[in-house]
């Protein structure tokens, strides 16, 4: 019965894939998360924080069955001469003593052996032992897919921030973008939502929009609430021209208002440029969703900033 106690007497295990690149920029991808959220299909947001030294904190939140999301902290050390990662997680992570490492061998100037080794003896629950499989399989694929690909990568993935000061406070700026299911009434380009809440700060629903351009969008999210902070999501059911799409909502508060941003990170499908018109290239696949995802993400933006500001003079 899932959930059960059960003694684990599983020895630990290491999972290897040989890529064409440098040890050096596998190691980079290992210790930098943020590549993630958008080329990990179960990710949907890593957050890192230094420690001192060669040691990190990294938290990783993780969508499982589409409907439900858990985390995990690991406290981490690079020994970069040794091309080498060790990480354990710790007590209050839901992977509570399972510890590892990433080990990178050269085999070549261009071509590097990565292995995760992971010790999941400490774990007794048969969910958490398959979430921690899963989630090896699911990371070493991923930097290895980011590293072979890196050059490919580049042309596709869209990048980008948008930044809006408002004269308001964070509560009244992040209240609007918070308030997800009210955009049919708040938003032009939003004519449907139904969202669900079930855990306080995890949001699921799925929403119709029109691009600026009058295109029609279904899409479904996860989003990661951080009251008045940050809101981070990302797409799960996606439009055809993607093969990921995430990003954030992050409230900074400054000495005379807030700045409210927009972040976006888009990766192309090379196979559905065609929907664009025949001939699309990838520079004018950048150039369309630079335009239409800035374009809606900016009213939103300037609504949360004219709620704030009308707040703030009442």
């Amino acid at each position: 019965m899932e959930g059960t106690p059960v003694v684990n007497t599983q020895a630990p295990v290491g999972e290897s894939v040989v890529v064409d690149a440098p040890a050096k920029v596998v190691l980079d991808l290992i210790t930098d998360p943020d590549p993630l959220h958008y080329l990990s299909p179960s990710v949907v947001h890593a957050d890192r924080t230094a420690r001192g030294g060669a040691q990190d904190s990294v938290t990783i939140w993780t969508i499982t069955d589409d409907e439900r999301v858990w985390s995990r902290t690991q406290d981490r050390t690079l020994d970069a001469d040794g091309l080498r990662v060790s990480f354990e997680d710790t007590p209050e992570s839901s992977l509570a003593g399972v510890r590892g490492a990433w080990v990178l061998r050269a085999v070549s100037e261009d071509k590097t052996e990565i292995e995760l080794r992971q010790d999941t003896s400490a774990l007794t629950s048969p969910e958490d032992l398959a979430r921690a499989e899963s989630a090896r399989s699911d990371l070493l694929s991923t930097v290895a897919y980011a590293a072979a690909n890196r050059q490919e990568l580049s042309d596709l993935v869209v990048d980008f921030r948008d930044p809006l000061f408002a004269a308001g406070s964070a509560e009244d700026a992040y209240r609007i973008l918070y308030e997800a299911d009210r955009w049919p009434e708040r938003l032009a380009h939003v004519s449907r939502i139904d969202m669900t809440e079930d855990v306080p700060g995890i949001q699921f629903f799925d929403m119709d929009t029109t691009t600026s351009d009058g295109a029609p969008h279904t899409t479904r999210s996860v989003r990661i609430c951080f009251p008045h902070s940050k809101i981070v999501y990302k797409q799960i059911g996606l439009p055809a021209l993607l093969d990921a799409h995430t990003g954030h909502w992050l409230f900074t508060p400054t000495r005379e208002g807030i700045v409210v941003e927009s972040r976006h990170v888009a990766v192309i499908k090379p196979s559905a440029l065609p929907i664009l018109g025949e001939g699309t290239t990838v520079e004018d696949a950048r150039r369309y969703l630079r335009r239409v995802l800035s374009t809606n993400s900016m009213t939103n933006l300037r609504l949360s900033k004219e709620f704030a500001e009308e707040q703030a003079r009442a």
